[in-house]
C-alpha cells in the first residue's frame, strides 16, 4: 500500500472535520460584514444569552432560524451582519461566584465590592461564555470580529448616556414603591425573575375590634397584619356600609386603624373585608396611596420581623406567621381556618426563595410613553410581528405595562450613574463626567435588561456615530422563543 493512502476510519467523527472547516471559514472572512459595502444591509443581533448559560435545544432551534435567514440573505446579495455576544447577567453571575465563595466559607462582604467584582471578571474569563463555544460547534455564521458584551467598553459608555437622557426627559425617577424582594439574594427582582407556583398555605379569618365595633378579615399572611394601616371593604357592600369612616382595633399591635371603602375589594372573596398592609402588598399599596393610609414597614430585608413594636420582632417571617396565629387563637380572635389552602406564591427564579413584596426606595423608568411608542410602531406597520396572530399577545404586554424598577442591590453590573452630595444634592452624570469632591455614587446597579435593551445599537458603536451604526441600524429582524 502506498504511503499516501490512508485507511478509511471505521466511524465518522464530525468534530474532526467540522471544527477545522469552521475555523477556515472564519479565517477567510466569509461571515465578516463590510460597512463600506454598497449592498443593501440585513442585520440580526443575537438576543444576548447569559454569560452563565449553555445552549439547550430551544437555543439551537432559535439560532438555526437566524442562521437560515442570514445565509439566505447573504446568498441573495445582501450585506449581512449577524452579531454575537453575551449578557453579563447580573444576579445570575453574582450568584455563581457567591456560591464559590460560600464553599470557601466566605461571602462577598469579606472581599469588599472592588475585590468581589474583580473575582467575577476572573470567573468570566475562565468559565464564562461556554455558550459561544457551542455556537461555534453549531457552525453559526456570525461575525466574530464584532463580538460584544453588555459590560464591554462601549456598553460602559452607552449605559450612562441613555440613563442621563432618560433622566433629563423625566423618564427615570427615584421613588418608594412596592417591589419584588428576594430575602436571600437581598435585591429587588423584576416580574420575570419571579416564578409563581401553587403552594399549600393557610387562609385565616381574624376578628378585628370588639363588641359592636368588630369586623372579620381573612388573610394568607397573618404575620403582616402587624403592619396594617386600615381595613377595606367594597363601597357597595351592605354588610359594612355603616362602618366605613369608623375605626377598629388592630389585634396584637393594639392600635386603632380606619375602615375605608375601595372598589378594588372583591365583596365575594373571603369575608368581603381585607387588611390593608401598604408596605407589604402591591394591591394594598395602591389602596393605601389612594386613601393616605399609613404604611409601616414591619419586616427587614432578611425577612425578619422588625419595628412592629410587638413580641414578634426578631422572628423569621414564617416563624412569626405561626406565632401570630397561635397568639390570636389564645385571644379568641381566630374565627375560621382553612388548611391546606392552595394559592399562588412567587419565588425567586435564581434561588427559589419565597419573594416578599416590599416597600423600598428604588429607581424606575416611566414606561407609558415608551410603551406607547412600541405599540404604535406595530400598529402603524413600521414593525411587523410574525406570525400575525401573536400581535394581541404583544399588545397585551405593551398596553398594560407598569413602571419598570431598574435598580438592583447587587455589586456585579452597571453601577447607577447617580451621585449624592453632602447636602442631599442629586447629580446624574454621563460617561465622561466626574462628580465633585465629597459626592458618593449610588451603590446599586442597573437591572441586566437595562443594558441589554440597548443591544441593537450599543453593539454597533452608539453613542458614537459609527460607520457600523449608519450601515446596519436599524436591525432587520429579531428571532425570539415563545415566552
Amino acid at each position: 500500500m502506498s504511503q499516501n493512502k490512508r485507511e478509511l476510519a471505521s466511524t465518522f467523527s464530525p468534530a474532526d472535520i467540522e471544527s477545522p472547516l469552521y475555523e477556515k471559514w472564519i479565517a477567510a472572512g466569509y461571515f465578516t460584514a463590510d460597512n463600506t459595502s454598497d449592498k443593501e444591509p440585513y442585520t440580526i443581533v443575537i438576543p444576548p444569552p447569559n454569560v452563565t448559560g449553555s445552549l439547550h435545544i430551544g437555543h439551537a432551534l432559535d439560532h438555526t432560524l437566524q442562521d437560515v435567514l442570514i445565509r439566505m440573505k447573504r446568498m441573495k446579495g445582501f450585506e449581512t451582519l449577524w452579531l454575537p455576544g453575551m449578557d453579563h447577567a447580573g444576579i445570575a453571575t453574582q450568584n455563581v461566584v457567591e456560591k464559590q465563595l460560600a464553599a470557601q466559607g466566605k461571602s462577598r462582604h469579606d472581599l469588599g465590592r472592588e475585590e468581589f467584582v474583580k473575582k467575577v471578571w476572573e470567573w468570566k474569563a475562565e468559565s464564562g461564555g461556554a455558550i459561544l463555544g457551542q455556537m461555534r460547534r453549531l457552525g453559526e455564521s456570525v461575525d466574530w470580529s464584532r463580538e460584544a458584551f453588555t459590560m464591554d467598553a462601549n456598553g460602559i459608555k452607552a449605559v450612562p448616556t441613555i440613563f442621563k437622557k432618560l433622566y433629563d426627559a423625566d423618564l427615570i425617577y427615584r421613588a418608594e414603591r412596592i417591589i419584588n424582594w428576594c430575602t436571600r439574594c437581598l435585591t429587588a427582582l423584576s416580574d420575570i425573575e419571579v416564578e409563581h407556583s401553587d403552594v399549600e398555605g393557610e387562609f385565616v379569618s381574624v376578628r378585628y375590634g370588639d363588641g359592636d365595633q368588630q369586623i372579620t378579615v381573612a388573610t394568607t399572611r397573618p404575620e403582616t397584619m402587624l403592619g396594617d394601616g386600615a381595613v377595606a371593604v367594597h363601597p357597595d357592600d351592605p354588610r359594612y356600609k355603616h362602618m366605613v369612616g369608623t375605626q377598629v382595633l388592630l389585634p396584637l399591635a393594639n392600635r386603632m386603624i380606619p375602615i375605608i371603602a375601595d372598589e378594588l375589594v372583591d365583596p365575594d372573596f373571603g369575608t368581603g373585608a381585607v387588611k390593608v398592609t401598604g408596605a407589604h402588598d402591591p394591591n394594598d399599596f395602591e389602596m393605601a396611596t389612594r386613601h393616605g393610609i399609613d404604611m409601616p414597614i414591619i419586616m427587614n430585608e432578611h425577612g425578619v420581623m422588625a419595628n412592629s413594636g410587638t413580641q414578634f420582632d426578631g422572628m423569621d417571617r414564617f416563624d412569626a406567621r405561626k406565632a401570630v396565629v397561635a397568639e390570636l387563637k389564645a385571644q379568641g380572635r381566630v374565627v375560621a381556618e382553612k388548611r391546606p389552602y392552595l394559592h399562588s406564591v412567587g419565588h425567586c427564579s435564581r434561588c427559589d426563595t419565597t419573594v416578599e413584596p416590599r416597600l423600598s426606595m428604588q429607581w424606575f423608568v416611566r414606561v407609558a410613553p415608551l410603551a406607547k411608542a412600541a405599540g404604535d410602531a406595530v400598529r402603524e406597520g413600521r414593525v411587523k410581528i410574525e406570525p400575525k396572530e401573536l400581535e394581541p399577545r404583544y399588545f397585551d404586554w405593551v398596553d398594560n405595562m407598569h413602571d419598570w424598577c431598574i435598580s438592583r442591590q447587587l455589586w456585579w453590573g452597571h453601577q447607577i450613574p447617580v451621585w449624592y452630595g453632602p447636602n442631599g444634592e442629586v447629580l446624574v452624570l454621563g460617561p465622561d463626567e466626574k462628580a465633585p469632591a465629597g459626592y458618593v455614587q449610588d451603590p446599586d446597579v442597573l437591572d441586566t435588561w437595562f443594558s441589554s435593551a440597548l443591544w441593537p445599537f450599543s453593539t454597533l458603536g452608539w453613542p458614537a456615530d459609527t460607520d457600523d451604526l449608519k450601515k446596519f441600524y436599524p436591525t432587520s429582524v429579531l428571532v425570539t422563543g415563545y415566552d
